[in-house]
């Protein structure tokens, strides 16, 4: 047998592209926000666990896979904590769904529904002379990727409580609505409400 050239077998690699789960690719995925290019991170990886390499550096949720981030969010409540692995099979089953449903990269799909779903106002509260004022202020890019996913999960978990339907079918069904910016999503009209009551305090 003839033995490989350093070239060949870097093409070799390049070949072989990583994909998450082994099904999904990750390249023809792009973000369409420009505020969001920066904070929605679409690094290559088959299995979304980094073991929280993130957790002590600032702003180091940034660098951390978009798909991973969902995955986390859904861990939330008391019970679901450090449940990773099972997080994990119910996001690899919401995105079989929405391959099944729509026949698009899953992928794609959630960079739409976060970039949808991503409030750009919201209110904060000024205490002036005694008297608390509610004002209208832009959201930083980080928070908007936060806020959307927290929405997201939230919309999923609530659609699946006291519902035979479970929670991956609830989830697939929350990001396809979310993606085609769909007022039934509850993400999106989580967005457009604090959005309301942003404009009416400006």
């Amino acid at each position: 047998m003839k033995a490989l050239s350093k070239e060949q077998k870097k093409e070799e690699v390049d070949e072989e592209e990583i994909k998450l789960f082994g099904k999904w690719s990750f390249k023809e995925v792009e973000v369409r926000d420009p505020g969001l290019k920066r904070y929605i991170c679409l690094k290559p990886l088959v299995l979304p666990h980094s073991m929280g390499r993130h957790e002590h550096k600032r702003f180091g949720k940034a660098e951390v896979n978009i798909v991973e981030r969902l995955v986390n969010n859904l861990m939330r409540p008391g019970k679901n904590a450090g449940k990773k692995a099972k997080a994990i099979n119910i996001v690899k089953h919401a995105f079989e769904i929405i391959h099944l449903r729509t026949g698009r990269n899953p992928i794609e799909v959630l960079v739409r529904a976060v970039e949808n779903s991503a409030p750009c106002e919201d209110t904060t509260r000024i205490a002036y002379g005694g008297i608390v004022y509610h004002v209208s202020v832009d959201i930083s890019p980080q928070r908007r990727v936060d806020l959307a996913l927290r929405h997201i999960c939230e919309g999923a978990r609530l659609a699946a409580m006291h519902n035979p339907r479970s929670i991956e079918e609830c989830l697939a069904e929350e990001l396809i609505l979310a993606a085609n910016n769909d007022m039934k999503s509850y993400a999106v009209s989580k967005r457009h409400e604090l959005e309301r009551i942003a404009m009416a305090s400006r």
